[in-house]
């Protein structure tokens, strides 16, 4: 425990409380600039067991803001999951590290929910995923922090199944952000600042303290911070959290979305790729191909296509679904 001796000199912590955080298991959802930096501060704050999911892999466009990553794991095109369990290995060996190279609505999501997830952490871009996310928190049981910034600003929320708003009942009284990454940049103050908040929370909730009950919403640059009172928020006839919830967002998702900030689609296929004889074969058919393990990397016609063992393809260049629907069908259905 002498590696957390100042942690565990925080009084609201305590020896107690650094006990339970090594025995807690937080589930990441999301391994870019919010949970690599949540990921991080956990791992140095002794979290027992970190799981990590995220879609995606490192771009060269990562390196400003996402902490984990490095020059030479957007070369390799490693897996946002795999380069940051990596890193987090070699921060601090004595914790589990799990890595999963699929996006949240895998089914085997469901499997890792099932470990004695006791936190939920929100490293999500999208509000489709944020949904998911919140629908089976609520239905499980789980605490889940919601966090979310562009430019430079950001939203945090711890939320409690039972006790405080969910999502969907938040969503109509949060600030109206309808830029994104892509259109309005971001600074990584406004994600550090952000990953703060979540983080804070996740140790308060692993240690036995109370969560905080207001909505953050902060401009780092301008230096603006309001906490807005949740309670209120909380609709007794959500479809989530209300009297006779249906989990809307479990009943259907897309098999196609765009990617914040990545000019992207990923489509769904709805089987496994055997990416290495794929790869084989479009080699001796004299395409130009990459594989490293994780996903293969080629072209069609054009558009840098990135196929994933779990059946995900990420076609770039474009952010027109049909347009990435239509090359999906005319090569691999």
């Amino acid at each position: 425990m002498e590696r957390y001796s100042r942690q565990i000199l925080f009084a609201p912590i305590g020896e107690n409380g650094q006990q339970n955080i090594s025995k807690g298991h937080v589930l990441i959802i999301g391994a870019g600039a919010l949970g690599s930096a949540v990921a991080e501060s956990l791992a140095r704050a002794g979290v027992g067991k970190i799981t990590m999911v995220d879609r995606d892999y490192v771009d060269e466009t990562n390196l400003q803001r996402q902490n984990l990553y490095c020059e030479e794991d957007a070369r390799n095109h490693l897996p946002k999951a795999i380069a940051a369990k990596n890193r987090l290995k070699a921060i601090n060996s004595t914790i589990r590290i799990e890595a999963h190279v699929i996006d949240a609505f895998d089914p085997k999501l469901l499997s890792i929910l099932g470990e004695g997830v006791d936190v939920i952490i929100d490293g999500t871009d999208n509000f489709e995923t944020r949904f998911y996310v919140n629908d089976l928190a609520q239905k499980y049981r789980i605490p889940w922090i919601y966090g979310s910034c562009v430019g430079s600003c950001g939203v945090s929320f711890p939320i409690i199944p039972g006790e405080t708003p969910c999502l969907r009942c938040l969503i109509g009284h949060l600030p109206a952000y309808h830029a994104t990454c892509d259109t309005a940049g971001i600074i990584a103050p406004a994600v550090q600042m952000t990953a703060a908040y979540e983080t804070t929370e996740a140790l308060k909730l692993l240690s036995g303290e109370k969560p905080r009950d207001s909505v953050a919403v902060f401009d780092i640059w301008q230096g603006e911070h309001h906490f807005i009172k949740a309670g209120k928020m909380k609709n007794k006839d959500c479809p989530s959290c209300g009297g006779h919830p249906v989990y809307p967002a479990l009943q259907s998702q897309s098999s196609a979305d765009v990617l914040c900030g990545r000019d992207t689609v990923q489509i769904r296929h709805p089987g496994a790729f055997e990416l290495e004889n794929m790869a084989r074969e479009m080699k001796a058919g004299g395409a130009a191909v990459e594989y490293n393990g994780y996903l293969m990397i080629t072209a069609l016609e054009g558009h840098r296509t990135v196929l994933f063992p779990d059946g995900r393809m990420l076609i770039h260049g474009t952010k027109d679904k049909r347009e990435a629907r239509s090359l999906y069908q005319k090569y691999f259905q």
